[in-house]
């Protein structure tokens, strides 16, 4: 793999894109680290070195933000307003015709959606970054922090616009920097930026649960965590890799003097069709009413219920609630991302059949059926990843942003693999060996 690497950057237009690959990385991690204006980044500082400052309800947006979030800097919000206007558009295809018709126009109709998802992206980073700087104004952002209520001295209306717009904008850079590396870089922009925002929480994450050990100074607790991140990995990357081929087989035409056909292929269906997605949908979900209830004046018996019930990661009814939503969303999202009657109309246009299938009706109830089998296996295995956090909250005595969470994991495999990937392909098409051999 080192040889590849090697030959990789001795390819010159291939060392071009991945030095600006790795420029774009650069310039991001500066902006995680720029204080917006209108903050006092000493308090900042004290509150995120106070235990509770990296709990609470803002967890997983900070970990999207690369610890941008809780330090109030201008990448605070990071991609999560676009990863929210992605899936929000991705959703809507499904039931407003005009983006369904748009999705089936080719490169136009995708270029007029991905529009939608920058105006969008921008609309939800104005209504995220209000929401931020309100907490950071009430000091609900750290709980439990003797000067959180002092973070923003001057609440003016004006410091407050200049900090949203602040926010905002570099919201929109960070698109923009990730849509700079899809096009000039390697692999996905704006998973490679994910994929970094989450990697650089994990030194500081690992030193912690060292510092919070017991056994041997900290290194015993430190290294079982290495090598359940180790078996995690393999884990992750053995599902993700897993799929059903579904068997294909064109008939033979004759058009003119020509013959088109008579070849096989297959359809994989992955374990995991679903990907992260429902992680996201389900930790969002949990979310809202622990907003809910943070917010709410007073207290009542439903802001209690909640609050001992569903803010504690280690509590049953919490596990039971996340692990039951990851596995509905899952098959949600499988049912509106992979249509098996327009696959199967688009196999017996072009005269393609699954052997021992008749063509139409029998293949799309086919591809049905072997769809919920498999995404059965894939929804257990994302619901028991992603409560690897709250063992390591019992087990370890760690934070919520236990470095090898499930989500974190999910997300560094599956855009690591992919990178690979396509370093390989472009390796391979110049004649080179790939990282496997």
């Amino acid at each position: 793999m080192l040889t590849a690497f090697a030959r990789a950057f001795k390819t010159p237009d291939l060392r071009k894109k991945l030095l600006f690959t790795l420029g774009i990385i650069v310039i991001y991690r500066l902006g995680t680290h720029i204080p917006i204006p209108g903050v006092d980044y000493t308090n900042v500082q004290k509150c995120i070195d106070q235990a509770n400052a990296n709990q609470g309800l803002f967890g997983l947006v900070n970990m999207f933000s690369g610890g941008a979030l809780l330090q109030i800097t201008i990448f605070a919000l990071g991609i999560m307003p676009y990863i929210t206007a992605s899936i929000i558009l991705q959703l809507l295809t499904v039931v407003i015709p005009r983006l369904e018709a748009l999705k089936k126009e080719g490169q136009a109709g995708t270029a007029k959606i991905t529009q939608y998802t920058r105006y969008l992206t921008i609309a939800l980073a104005i209504l995220q970054g209000t929401g931020l700087v309100a907490t950071a104004r009430t000091g609900t952002l750290f709980s439990g922090c003797s000067v959180a209520s002092e973070i923003v001295p001057d609440q003016t209306i004006f410091v407050t616009i200049t900090m949203v717009v602040t926010m905002t904008a570099g919201t929109a850079c960070v698109m923009w920097l990730g849509e700079l590396i899809t096009d000039r870089g390697i692999g996905n922009g704006m998973s490679i930026l994910m994929f970094i925002s989450i990697a650089a929480t994990f030194p500081a994450a690992l030193w912690g649960i060292k510092k919070q050990g017991d056994l041997a100074g900290g290194w015993i607790e430190f290294g079982t965590v290495i090598l359940v991140g180790l078996f995690m990995v393999g884990l992750v990357v053995f599902v993700e890799q897993a799929q059903r081929r579904i068997p294909v087989q064109y008939a033979k035409r004759m058009i003119g003097r020509r013959s088109y056909g008579g070849t096989s292929t297959y359809i994989p269906l992955k374990v995991n069709q679903a990907g992260i997605i429902p992680v996201i949908f389900a930790s969002s979900l949990l979310y809202i009413p622990a907003l809910v209830a943070q917010f709410a004046g007073g207290q009542s018996s439903w802001k209690t219920w909640i609050e001992q019930n569903l803010t504690k990661g280690d509590h049953p009814i919490y596990i039971v609630t996340y692990f039951v939503l990851i596995v509905f969303f899952a098959f949600f999202y499988v049912a509106i991302s992979f249509n098996p009657e327009e696959v199967a109309d688009n196999m017996k246009k072009y005269g393609g059949f699954i052997p021992g299938i008749r063509a139409g009706r029998p293949t799309a109830e086919y591809l049905s059926y072997v769809l919920n089998r498999i995404t059965w296996p894939g929804s257990l295995y994302l619901g028991l990843i992603a409560l690897v956090p709250t063992m390591a909250l019992v087990g370890f005595g760690a934070n919520q942003n236990f470095p090898f969470g499930g989500t974190s994991i999910l997300i560094i495999v599956g855009v690591g693999l992919e990178t690979v990937k396509q370093i390989e392909s472009q390796l391979q098409q110049r004649n080179y060996e790939g990282f496997l051999r």
